[in-house]
């Protein structure tokens, strides 16, 4: 795994990012770290009371029109680091208390983020991720990875490709879930925090509850009760320059329809309260350096 005929991701660029070329993400041969922090916010399970120690990487290989990152996702931005600063950071962070090591949006740098990842490190490492990924990549992180925290956006091929510029995203996600359910298999505990397996998110999108309802049928169609957790986000923030219905917020009755939803497929996992979609929650990311 390597920058020189990058197909890191399923954009399958092929660009030789050593050379200086830059593919769909536009992103160096080096990890660009936007942002480093205990992060309180995430799931409880992965917060716990230290936080998740989260490294927050610069650009993205998905780009949705509504991301809350669009800061630090919009482009290649952050602070140029190898893999022993790498190493440096995670060691930091669980100095400070973190529950884990976080990795957001990671895909673009692995070939600087594994070497930092050995030998392992004494808390869990959480795989946090947009959900388009190719399951050949996930393949070569077994081992490497203890929790998995992918998005589901779409089960709507028209939807992705409006909003995120990949058709082929149901198709390709739901390959790399299994395949990340492969590795983890059914969650692990140790007291209330969650030290193996894999967590689903599902952004609802307002004017958009088929979509919700046709992903939470493909986890229940898919994966035994209990075989992983779904996160039912309800903090859509509309971020300006989008038509009706993306200029809005969720409204209660289409979360609880959808909630219904999940329930009615016997899925476990974690809600959130309307106060989530405040532009309040999403962190300040000035740039590391």
């Amino acid at each position: 795994m390597d920058y020189s005929n990058c197909e890191l991701c399923p954009r399958a660029c092929g660009v030789n990012r050593t050379a200086g070329e830059a593919g769909f993400c536009g992103c160096p041969d080096t990890a660009l770290v936007a942002k480093t922090m205990l992060h309180k916010w995430e799931e409880p399970a992965l917060a716990g009371s230290g936080g998740s120690g989260a490294v927050f990487f610069g650009g993205c290989t998905l780009g949705c029109k509504y991301c809350q990152n669009a800061a630090i996702s919009g482009g290649p931005v952050g602070a140029p680091t190898d893999s022993a600063m790498l190493r440096g950071i995670f060691e930091d962070l669980i100095a400070q208390g973190a529950e884990n090591i976080d990795l957001v949006t990671p895909t673009q740098y692995l070939p600087t983020i594994l070497p930092a990842l050995s030998p392992k490190l004494p808390v869990p490492v959480v795989y946090n991720c947009g959900g388009y990924e190719r399951a050949e990549t996930i393949r070569s992180l077994e081992g490497k990875i203890d929790i998995y925290l992918p998005d589901l956006k779409y089960a709507d091929e028209s939807l992705a490709a409006e909003l995120s510029g990949a058709a082929d995203y149901f198709a390709t996600a739901a390959d790399a879930i299994r395949e990340m359910v492969r590795q983890t298999g059914k969650p692990q505990w140790n007291a209330d925090k969650m030290v193996r397996g894999t967590i689903i998110r599902h952004l609802i999108l307002p004017g958009q509850m088929e979509n919700s309802l046709r992903i939470l049928d493909w986890i229940g169609e898919n994966f035994a009760p209990g075989e992983v957790l779904v996160s039912l986000m309800r903090q859509y923030t509309p971020m300006g320059g989008l038509p009706a219905p993306y200029d809005r917020r969720v409204t209660e009755e289409e979360y609880e329809a959808v909630l219904s939803w999940m329930y009615l497929n016997r899925l476990e996992g974690f809600t959130q309260e309307a106060a989530a979609a405040d532009a309040g929650f999403i962190p300040d990311f000035p740039i590391n350096g």
